[in-house]
Order: C-alpha cells, then structure tokens, then sequence
C-alpha cells in the first residue's frame, strides 16, 4: 500500500480535539489529587498519595480512547490509498520446460521435480478467482491445462509433466500467448496497455529446437500486451549422464550409444531475461528447490493484481470503534473514569 492521501484534508484540524482532551483530563486528574488535602484522615490521606502517583496502567484507557478519537478524526478526511487487488478475469499460464536436461538432480529431487512442487504452491497462492492454465514445451509446445479456476484439473497436468527432448522456448512462447489471449481477450487493457493476463516461463537451457527464436516468441507476447515472468532453474555445475549407464536421452533426442558420459545442462538466464524485459516482466534465478518455491511463492501473491485507489474511510472507523471498546474494559478493570 502507498502513501496515505484525503479527499478532505482540511478536516484533519477536527484531530486538535485529541490534544484539547488530553489536557482536560490532565486537568481534572490535577483537580482529583488537590481535593482530598482537606481532610484530616491519615488512612484517606495516604491513599489519597498513592493514587496521585498514578501506575502507568491507570492510564491505559485514557490512551486508548485518545487513540480512537484520532482514529475517528481522521476518518472524517476521507483518506484514500493505493491498494493492489486482483484483476477482474485475470489469466495466468505457466509455461514450463520439460526438456531432457530437466532430469537433472543439481536441483533437488530434480530440476522438474522442484518446478511441479514450486507450480503446486503457486496454485494455492493466487487467488481462487484467477484463472491458470499449463503449457509445457519440449521439442514442441503441448497445452495440457486451458485457463480454469479449477486448481484439482491443474494439479493433474502438473503430475502429468515428465522430462522429454529438447528446448523450444520461442514456439512454447508462441502458444502460451495464444492460450492467455483467448482467455481475456475481451477484457479491457490497463493504463499501461497490458491486458489482465501473464505467463510465468520457467526454464533450464538454452533453446535447441524450434522455429521461432525465444525474442520472436517475446514480440508476440508483447504485441498481445501479455507480461511474461521468467525463471532460469538450475546451476552452472549441472550435468546430466547420456548413453547406456547415464539414465538420459542422446544430444540429437534417441537414446545415447556407447560408454555413458556425462555433459553439461547450464541455464541461460541472458536470453530468459531480455524475454521479461520485452514483455514488461520480471527475470528470476533459482539454483535451488527453496529458492525456485520462494520465487512461485511470491509470484503467486503479486502476479494478477492491479493497483487500485480507494478511499479507506472505514478502516478508520473500525479501528476507532475496536480502540472504543477496548478503552471502555480498561476502564472496567482499572476502576479509572474517562474523560
């Protein structure tokens, strides 16, 4: 939330009545310890000086209700504020790499096995009225999931995601822009021209396969007004083992022959972030499994919103009604009469 602005800031001068009652009851308390001098009662008069002494919890609903006359006087202006929510008909589509590289275990369990868990969380951060759809590329892109706000029917893509072949980012681009157009395609754009939908592009490598380049996917992106997320997995010392004793597929996409050897599957963070710079998005790097959780985290708390500015008058009245109460049982159990 931004700086707090009024409709009617004038009306904050209603706040010098906090100031005016505090100085009442500094009076009157002064009137209160004055007044029991004139008798001659020992007992009276020492009890009369240790209430004049006034424990700090003697004070506790006088604070309190100073606090909900400024609470309430402020309201009266009318303050407003910049808010975040979220966006009406909004669409998220994840847009992952399952390309043979992603059996890498650098990334435990592996690179794939910590995208499906961080993708789950994801799930369960986004708002429940945002609709997420799932596109995996290999080789090619395959639409497992169209945008729904069903998150059981995504989970079963996510589950369904395994390691095949090799890297297309810019044809997986190139779908996932049509999958998150055709969702919110008549929604209205924001100021800034984007519409109310975004993909989140999680990979591994560098492109390997395809027809369009991973900036030409961009430009589609951008010329939809479609944000795109991205988020470069693994670290530069993964390898992952080809041929008969290595567990993963040949360089050119059938299994490898001869001895097993092992190669180097780096990720390629450069070209993934010009892709967000094109598009109006963010680039991450996660070299781990908490880290890649943390990123799907966060994205899932902001991505899909829009700022908003709303007056906020009855936060303030709620909050002068609660500090209210609260004074009124202080009174209760300090036996202190307010103002």
């Amino acid at each position: 939330m931004r700086a707090v602005s009024f409709s009617s800031p004038w009306l904050l001068l209603v706040l010098l009545v906090v100031p005016a009652v505090l100085a009442l009851a500094w009076w009157l308390d002064g009137r209160r310890a004055r007044y029991p001098v004139a008798f001659t009662n020992l007992d009276l008069l020492a009890s009369v000086a240790e209430g004049h002494r006034r424990p700090v919890r003697r004070w506790i609903p006088l604070a309190l209700f100073l606090l909900a006359l400024a609470a309430a006087s402020t309201a009266l202006a009318r303050p407003r504020a910049t808010i975040s929510v979220p966006s009406s008909r909004a669409t998220v589509v994840l847009l992952v790499d399952v390309s043979g590289s992603m059996r890498a275990n650098d990334v435990k369990p592996t690179r794939l096995g910590a995208a499906q868990h961080a993708m789950a969380e994801f799930a369960d951060r986004v708002p429940k009225n945002v609709k997420v759809g799932l596109v995996s590329f290999s080789t090619g892109p395959n639409v497992l999931v169209v945008p729904t706000v069903d998150r059981d029917l995504l989970q079963e893509g996510i589950d369904l995601l395994v390691p095949e072949a090799g890297t297309a980012i810019g044809d997986g681009l190139s779908v996932a822009v049509q999958v998150a157009k055709s969702a919110v395609q008549d929604a209205p754009r924001g100021k800034d021209g984007k519409l109310p939908g975004a993909i989140v592009l999680l990979s591994d490598g560098a492109q390997t396969r395809g027809v369009l380049t991973p900036l030409q996917g961009a430009d589609r992106a951008r010329l939809a007004g479609i944000r795109v997320y991205t988020i470069a997995l693994g670290t530069n010392h993964g390898t992952l083992g080809f041929g008969p004793f290595g567990g993963g597929y040949g360089l050119g996409g059938g299994f490898g022959q001869g001895p097993s050897q092992r190669f180097p599957v780096r990720p390629d963070p450069v070209t993934l972030a010009a892709i967000a710079q094109e598009t109006g998005g963010q680039t991450y790097r996660a070299s781990s499994a908490s880290k890649v959780d943390a990123i799907y985290k966060q994205l899932g708390k902001s991505i899909a919103h829009r700022k908003s500015n709303r007056e906020i008058s009855a936060w303030f009245v709620g909050a002068a009604a609660l500090l209210l109460l609260g004074s009124l049982g202080a009174a209760q159990l300090t036996g202190e009469r307010l103002p």
